[in-house]
């Protein structure tokens, strides 16, 4: 190959490679202007700074020798003089660049097969980039492609303008594919790696389910049906939330269509997985009590602080809500993001008889009072002494049987017991070491300083370091399951909104930060 060689030919071979590989053509002859350079510096020597170009139009290679203006020449093959500079751009300065320009040259064997292997490397990183580029953007999509080979159990797929991956464990269970069968799969992650591109497709991911309907049901790609959450056990059942923003509009219809024409096309697609289309709801307690279905609820009781959901079913439908290995309550969890937690109502009933026994346990004991009082209080509500103590005295003399004497003996009682409680609260507290200042932070009581203290919270500036989550708990979701930590005022009622008052409270008390900016601090807060 030489420099003379057909210039056409030169353009031919630039454009036919920016075809095949389906990159911009100035970036094949950027890289065979590259490539000449390097062949170049090696005939006139590696420190030359040698400029070559490529007119994109007649094919013509011009070659340059780029020098340095200096005041005193140390290395003639990179300086040139000022004199000298001035001799060719009688404006040339120190430290500008004189172009000279370069006899043409024919290449030898080794510096051709050095261009050659500039130029490959050059179009092998725009093609790389390239891929990158277009589908960095598609996450989130569905691909079609076909099976280019299978290694150690992962699919390698050819989309046509790239290579993909089918992990091991993002295909469908039991799915088995051979090598030149269509693949159909979502792009979940695009990462831009040494040797080029990695895009990672799924079968398994619950947003590939979502997209096939979106795919199938017209309403769902316009808009109109939105899904909002998708929980799966890949190959076996699958549950999804769907919602209408027309109410003319039946969602659930709309996905399963015509006999069923629409779900079990994604059915199909998905190996016969069985798909549960839910309707979605705004309110936590109907939106799960569809998530269980086909079994029947009888009562859904709500923690909100504790993101947990308990609900009762008949004893008949146990098995049912449970589903096979926990399938079906597992499933629902996923769907609404709540943990649930599931009672017959035979078991609810023994649970409220055993909270009745320990109330009337805790009135007799307590308020020195017999059976039949302590039943009457706990069979009008009453859960705690703390009730008892505080509620408006006719609550607790319009119980059948009591009059205002009686009623008036009950709240003395149970704020004399409370009353004891709070001295003996407060002796653990001095013998724990917490100092008597807490007690001035607003929000807190003896009770909680007894359990800050028990966990080395003991003076105003340890309170003022907690975070929330130190003293409130916080969850995690791992492998699926919701881990709990409990923080130092674990079983005391208290919001988090609550505790954030009671930190705020201490920081100010402990002179880390002005009253004002905490009124600030706490009105940012409620604005997010």
């Amino acid at each position: 190959m030489a420099v003379s060689a057909n210039r056409l030919e030169l353009l031919q071979i630039a454009d036919a490679v920016a075809r095949e590989k389906v990159i911009d053509r100035r970036i094949v002859l950027a890289a065979m202007e590259d490539a000449i350079q390097k062949a170049a510096r090696s005939r006139y020597g590696s420190e030359t700074e040698v400029k070559a170009e490529i007119n994109s139009k007649t094919g013509e290679i011009r070659l340059q020798r780029l020098l340095m203006v200096v005041d005193e020449v140390e290395n003639p093959a990179i300086q040139i003089s000022v004199d000298e500079a001035r001799m060719k751009n009688p404006a040339a300065q120190v430290g500008d660049m004189i172009a000279e320009p370069l006899p043409p040259m024919d290449f030898g064997r080794i510096a051709a097969q050095s261009a050659k292997q500039v130029i490959v490397q050059k179009v092998r990183e725009a093609e790389r980039d390239r891929q990158y580029d277009e589908f960095k953007d598609r996450i989130g999509e569905i691909v079609n492609g076909s099976v280019k080979r299978i290694e150690y159990g992962n699919v390698i797929v050819d989309l046509g303008r790239g290579e993909a991956i089918v992990r091991r464990d993002e295909l469908i269970p039991r799915e088995n594919f051979r090598n030149g069968d269509r693949v159909r799969a979502y792009v979940y992650d695009v990462r831009r790696e040494q040797r080029g591109p990695q895009i990672f497709l799924s079968r398994t991911h619950p947003q590939f389910m979502a997209k096939l309907f979106a795919q199938e049901v017209p309403e769902i790609y316009d808009n109109i049906i939105e899904v909002k959450s998708v929980a799966r056990d890949p190959g076996s059942r699958a549950k999804i939330a769907v919602y209408s923003r027309d109410s003319s509009i039946d969602p659930v219809g709309a996905c399963v269509g015509m006999r069923g024409s629409r779900v079990q096309a994604v059915v199909g697609e998905l190996q016969g997985e069985k798909i549960d289309i839910i309707p979605w709801s705004s309110d936590a307690a109907t939106f799960l009590v569809n998530a269980l279905q086909p079994a029947e609820v009888s009562k859904v009781v709500l923690d909100e602080d504790a993101g947990r959901i308990e609900v009762v079913v008949p004893d008949d439908q146990l098995s049912q809500a449970i589903g096979r290995r926990g399938q079906n309550v597992r499933l629902a969890s996923q769907l609404t993001g709540w943990d649930i937690d599931i009672l017959t109502e035979a078991e609810e009933s023994e649970r409220r008889q055993k909270e009745f026994q320990e109330r009337t346990q805790l009135f007799m004991q307590a308020l020195d009072v017999d059976e039949v009082v302590a039943q009457l209080l706990a069979t009008e509500g009453f859960a705690s002494i703390d009730e008892l103590a505080y509620v408006d005295l006719d609550e607790i003399a319009g119980i059948e049987g009591f009059d205002e004497d009686t009623a008036q003996e009950i709240q003395n009682r149970a704020l004399s017991h409370l009353a004891e409680i709070e001295a003996a609260q407060d002796e653990e507290r001095k013998a724990l070491g917490v100092e008597d200042a807490m007690r001035e932070v607003p929000g807190v009581t003896t009770a909680m300083m007894v359990a800050l203290g028990k966990d080395g919270i003991k003076t105003v500036e340890d309170l003022a370091g907690c975070a929330t989550d130190d003293l409130t708990g916080w969850t995690e979701r791992k492998n699926g399951e919701t881990i709990k930590h409990d923080g130092a005022l674990k079983g005391f009622e208290v919001s988090k909104a609550e505790v954030e008052a009671i930190v705020m409270a201490a920081r100010i008390k402990a002179g880390w930060i002005d009253e004002p900016v905490a009124e600030a601090e706490a009105e940012e807060a409620d604005e997010v």
